[in-house]
This record gives structure tokens, C-alpha cells and sequence, in this order.
């Protein structure tokens, strides 16, 4: 009895160091080269059981970050996680405060940073439960780990689902503003971070009251946190 135990044990660890030799590899290969697809573009395509999206209606082409306006990257970071270059990819004062929260409101509150969201985009599914946010705690550790803050918002800003079928921000510039993305002015990064709760039912080049209120609100989050050279100092 005790032997099978010890073999199970074996066995097990073996598994377990696979998973994770294999995860750290796939962390390392994706700091240099951006993933051709996502979990979260896989889990919106269409298929036999469901009619969401197809592939001819993924709008999705990483670019660098050089190739990006500053203010997007400010505008994001001003409207999801304002502590991301200070924290190692958990925001522990947000999360406690949604934990306090969500014990009495029916519309649940987040407090994923942007770490969290490249983990989630990257690698998991979208349904919120115990597991996949173990699952989302194990990758964000090892992106922290393996990659700089400039990569993580890097592949944030390319893999962030912006619309129906927009995947980042060249497809995002592209499609709303008819423009590459290092074109993007203030007013337009704002609008596009202010659509990211619910990007499939809001377009930013055509703002109803709320993303007009929330833009202006970023805007003036962009500039408390220091503006264009904020960013620029940053991301060097």
C-alpha cells in the first residue's frame, strides 16, 4: 500500500514538473514572439454548438509597442490598473476592496490587473471560478517573472478584445478610426479604454452618454498620473 502511495506521489510530481517545464517554456517563447492566436480568440469562434464568431471575422496583427500612441498604453493603465508598474502583477488593496464589495452588490466588481487579464487571455477561459482563477494566479506569476512590464502591456494592447471581433489595438485603429494605431490621439485611446468592460456592445468612434462620460473621466485620470511622459519614462 504504502509503495503504490510513494509510486502515485512519483508520478504525479512527474506530471506536475511536465506542466510546468512545458508552461515556462511556452512564458519564454511568447516574451519574444507574439502568439498567432489566444485562448479567448479560440473560445469566441464559432463552432457546431454555438454561432458567435467565425475565423474570417477575427480582426487580429500584433504590432510592437513603438508602433502604438503612448496614450493608449496610458489610457489603459489609467482606466484598468494604475498601479501596474508598481505591483507584481496582483493589486492586493483592489482585490480586498472587490472581495468587500462584492458581499453586498448584485453587480460584482473585478480587481484583475493587467497581468492578470494577459494570463486570462492568453491561456484560460473567460467563466469566473475557483479553478481558472488558480489557473489565472499561476500564469501571472510567471509572466511577472519572465517578462519586462513593457512586454506584459505590449501583449496586453495587442491581445485585449476590443469590439466584436477586434482583437488589439492596430485592428481596434484600424476599424474605428480608420488609422494606424501610433495615429491614435488622447481623445481616441480614451474612448478605446472606456469600451473595454463591455467591448462588444460599445463603439468608441461612435460614444453613447456612458462612454462619453467614462472617456472624459480617463482623460483626466491620464493626466493626473502625468501624461504622455509618464508613459515615455516608463516604458524605456
Amino acid at each position: 500500500m504504502f509503495k503504490n502511495i510513494i509510486k502515485a506521489a512519483k508520478s504525479l510530481l512527474l506530471i506536475l514538473l511536465i506542466f510546468f517545464f512545458y508552461n515556462l517554456f511556452t512564458i519564454l517563447f511568447f516574451r519574444f514572439i507574439n502568439p498567432a492566436s489566444t485562448a479567448f480568440i479560440h473560445q469566441n469562434i464559432e463552432n457546431p454548438f454555438s454561432s458567435i464568431l467565425s475565423y474570417s471575422d477575427i480582426n487580429y496583427k500584433p504590432v510592437s509597442v513603438e508602433n502604438i500612441s503612448v496614450y493608449l498604453p496610458l489610457a489603459v493603465i489609467a482606466s484598468e490598473d494604475q498601479k501596474f508598474f508598481d505591483h507584481f502583477g496582483f493589486d492586493f488593496e483592489q482585490i480586498e476592496k472587490a472581495m468587500k464589495e462584492n458581499t453586498y452588490k448584485k453587480r460584482k466588481r473585478g480587481a484583475s490587473t493587467i497581468s492578470m487579464q494577459v494570463a486570462k487571455n492568453l491561456f484560460l477561459w473567460s467563466e469566473r471560478n475557483l479553478i481558472r482563477k488558480g489557473f489565472e494566479a499561476y500564469y501571472t506569476l510567471l509572466i511577472e517573472l519572465f517578462w519586462s512590464k513593457k512586454r506584459i502591456i505590449e501583449t496586453y494592447l495587442n491581445v485585449a478584445e476590443m469590439g466584436k471581433g477586434i482583437y488589439g489595438a492596430h485592428s481596434a485603429s484600424r476599424i474605428y478610426y480608420m488609422n494606424s494605431p501610433i495615429k491614435l490621439t488622447v481623445t481616441e485611446s480614451a474612448a478605446i479604454a472606456s469600451i473595454l468592460p463591455n467591448p462588444k456592445k460599445r463603439n468608441p468612434a461612435k460614444p453613447g452618454r456612458y462612454v462619453l462620460s467614462r472617456r472624459e473621466d480617463i482623460i483626466k485620470q491620464m493626466n493626473l498620473l502625468g501624461g504622455k511622459n509618464y508613459i515615455i519614462e516608463q516604458l524605456k
